[in-house]
C-alpha cells in the first residue's frame, strides 16, 4: 500500500513518544491509545484490519494497517483515502461513488478495482451495467446513458420536449404491467403564466414544477405524473383546485397547498432531487429539499399501452399523496420552525426534515424493510446547533386497524421529545420527533457529520448504514448501535486528486452518493475484481486516457 506523509509523520511521532514515556514497542490498539491520552469514541481511531476471505465468490479483500486521521474534532488539514476500516464488522465488499465525472468502484481498503469514464449519480444495474446522467451536472442534465462493464454505451435516452428539464435523480424498474423494464425520472416543467392563474397563484416570474416520467427501453413515455395537478387553495374561488365549502388547507393532506406561505409557486419551486420504486406496492416515493417527501400510486394510476388513460388517471384523486412527510405545517398540521421571543433561541416546531435527499424504502430482507430511509440534511430546522441525521420512517405506526395495509398521516401517530445526550455542551435544544421515526443516526459532534447539500444514505445486508455526506466527501459505515466500522473521504478535487485536503470550500471534494455492493450482487458476478491502486495513484492517468479501468 502506498505510505503517505500523513502517516510517516503519525509513526514517527508514535515512536517518539514511546521513547520519551518508556512506553514498550510492541503494538497498542487504538482503544488502548485512547485510554492512555484520555481520547473517546469511536471515531477518530482506527485499529490493524484482519485478513478476510470471501469464499463464496473467491475474491480476496486485501488486508492494511491504517492510521488515525482526526475524528470528532475540527481540523484544518486531513489526509484523504481509507482512514478507518474494522473488517469485522463492516458489510464488507465494493463502494461506488462518482466524482468530477469518473465512477469509480473501490474495494474496502480504497483500492480501484473498476472505473468508468462518466460520473454524475451513478448506480449499477443487476446486469453488471452502469446507469447514469449523460453530462456532469445532478441537478441538470439532458437525459441518460446505460454503460456496460466494459464502458460501452448500451442504451441511452434524452428529454427532448424543451419544456421538460431532467434533474437529480432516477430508477430503473420493472414494470409488471409491462412485463419490461422502464426507467423513472424527476423533470422540472415550465409552467404558463395562464396555467399559474388558473391554479390559483399568481408568481411574479417564470414558474416550473417538478414531475415524474416514466420511459420504456425504446424511450417512448408510458406514464407521467405532476405535482401541478394535486394543487388545492384557498385563495382564488373561481379556480377548480379551491377548497370545498366549509374546509381548509388542513383538509387536504393529499395535495399539495398551491400558496405555501413565505414560498410562492417560482422556478424549481420544489426542487425535489430523489425519488424510489416500492415493487411489492407498485409505488413510487419523491422527495422534496424544502422537507417532506410524498408517497403516490402508480399501479392504480397505470394503464399498459395507453399512455393517455394512465396520464389522465395519473392527473386525477388516484395520483393524489397516499402519504406524506416531513412538515406538516404545510397543509396546517402542524407549527413550522420559528424563533423564539427570547431571539437567542428556537424551536423546530413541528418539522422533521429539512434540505433532505436520498429518500428510499428499506429493501425486502434487510433490517426495517419496508420503512424509509432519508438523509435529513438538517437545513431550514432553525436548529441552534445544526447538523445533519439519518431518519428511518415507519408510515404504518400509528395504525388502529392491523388489517388495513394503509399510511397513517404522522400527525395522527403523535410526537415524542428529543434531548440531547449532553445538552448543556452540545446548546441542542429539546425537539418533537414523530412517533414514526424508529431509528435515527447523528454524530455525537455536528463538527463531525454535516452536509448541507446532496448526500445518500443505504441500509446494509448486515444491519448496517452506510451514509454519504456530500459536501465534505465523506463516506462512512456505521453500525445500528451508531458505531463508525469504515470511512473514506473521497481525494478528488477540483484541481485532481490529492492525498492531503487543506481547508477549503463545501464541495471541493463532493460525492453526491454512494453505493456499498456485497461480493455476491449480482451485478458482480463472474467479474475479476483485482485491487489496480489507489484513487490518487491512478487518477490522472484515468483523466488524461479517459477510458475505462478493470476487467
Amino acid at each position: 500500500m502506498k505510505t503517505k506523509l500523513a502517516t510517516m509523520v503519525y509513526l514517527i511521532l508514535l515512536m517518539l513518544s514511546n521513547a520519551c514515556t518508556g512506553t514498550p514497542d510492541e503494538a497498542t490498539t487504538p482503544q488502548e491509545e485512547a485510554a492512555a491520552t484520555g481520547q473517546q469514541g469511536v471515531e477518530g481511531h482506527n485499529e490493524e484490519s484482519r485478513q478476510q476471505e470471501t469464499a463464496a465468490s473467491g475474491v480476496s479483500i486485501a488486508t492494511t494497517t491504517t492510521y488515525p486521521r482526526p475524528g470528532g474534532v475540527e481540523s484544518l488539514r486531513t489526509t484523504t483515502e481509507l482512514g478507518y476500516w474494522d473488517s469485522e464488522r463492516a458489510c464488507n465488499g465494493y463502494t461506488l461513488f462518482a466524482a468530477s465525472g469518473t465512477t469509480f468502484l473501490i474495494d474496502m481498503e480504497g483500492y480501484v478495482v473498476h472505473s468508468w469514464s462518466i460520473g454524475t449519480n451513478p448506480r449499477l444495474l443487476d446486469n453488471g451495467h452502469l446507469l447514469d446522467a449523460a453530462t456532469d451536472d445532478p441537478s441538470g442534465f439532458s437525459g441518460f446513458k446505460e454503460l456496460d462493464w466494459e464502458g460501452n454505451v448500451v442504451w441511452e435516452y434524452y428529454e427532448t420536449r424543451g419544456d421538460y428539464h431532467p434533474h437529480h435523480d432516477w430508477v430503473r424498474i420493472f414494470n409488471e404491467s409491462l412485463g419490461d423494464w422502464t426507467t423513472l425520472y424527476i423533470a422540472n416543467r415550465d409552467l404558463t403564466h395562464q396555467e399559474c392563474i388558473a391554479a390559483g397563484c399568481n408568481p411574479s416570474d417564470g414558474a416550473q414544477i417538478d414531475c415524474i416520467v416514466e420511459v420504456n427501453m425504446n424511450g417512448d413515455i408510458v406514464w407521467e405524473w405532476s405535482f401541478f395537478d394535486h394543487l388545492v387553495q384557498d385563495v382564488v374561488p373561481s379556480a377548480d383546485n379551491y377548497v370545498e365549502a366549509g374546509k381548509t388547507i388542513a383538509d387536504y393532506p393529499g395535495r399539495l397547498n398551491a400558496n405555501l406561505p413565505g414560498r410562492p409557486l417560482k422556478r424549481d419551486w420544489l426542487h425535489c432531487n430523489s425519488l424510489d420504486f416500492n415493487a411489492s406496492r407498485d409505488e413510487i416515493v419523491i422527495n422534496c429539499v424544502q422537507g417532506e417527501f410524498y408517497v403516490i400510486d402508480h399501479g392504480c394510476t397505470f394503464v399498459a399501452g395507453n399512455r393517455d388513460q394512465s396520464v389522465a388517471l395519473a392527473a386525477g384523486p388516484a395520483g393524489d399523496f397516499l402519504y406524506r412527510f416531513g412538515d406538516p405545517a404545510r397543509y396546517e398540521q402542524g407549527d413550522p420552525p420559528s424563533i423564539l421571543e427570547d431571539w437567542t433561541a428556537s424551536t423546530t416546531g413541528n418539522k422533521q426534515i429539512g434540505g433532505s435527499h436520498d429518500i428510499q424504502w428499506i429493501d425486502d430482507g434487510l433490517t426495517g424493510e419496508g420503512h424509509f430511509l432519508v438523509f435529513n440534511n438538517g437545513q431550514y430546522l432553525f436548529e441552534c446547533t445544526p447538523q445533519s441525521y439519518i431518519f428511518e420512517v415507519d408510515g404504518f405506526v400509528g395504525r388502529t386497524d392491523t388489517e388495513k395495509d394503509e399510511y397513517v398521516n404522522p400527525p395522527d401517530a403523535g410526537y415524542w421529545t428529543w434531548t440531547s445526550e449532553d445538552n448543556k455542551d452540545s446548546h441542542k435544544q429539546p425537539k418533537l420527533i414523530s412517533n414514526q421515526v424508529v431509528w435515527l443516526y447523528s454524530s455525537k459532534s455536528n463538527q463531525s457529520f454535516f452536509s448541507h447539500i446532496g448526500s445518500g444514505c443505504q441500509r446494509l445486508p448486515n444491519g448496517n448504514t452506510l451514509i454519504c455526506a456530500d459536501t465534505e466527501g465523506h463516506i462512512f459505515e456505521i453500525t445500528a448501535e451508531g458505531e463508525m466500522v469504515w470511512e473514506y473521504i473521497n481525494p478528488v478535487t477540483r484541481d485532481g486528486a490529492v492525498e492531503v485536503l487543506p481547508d477549503c470550500y463545501p464541495m471541493t471534494n463532493a460525492v453526491f452518493r454512494a453505493y456499498r455492493y456485497t461480493e455476491d450482487h449480482p451485478a458482480l458476478a463472474g467479474r475479476t475484481l483485482t485491487a489496480q491502486g489507489l484513487v490518487t495513484e491512478l487518477y490522472d492517468s484515468l483523466k488524461s486516457h479517459g477510458r475505462n479501468g478493470g476487467q
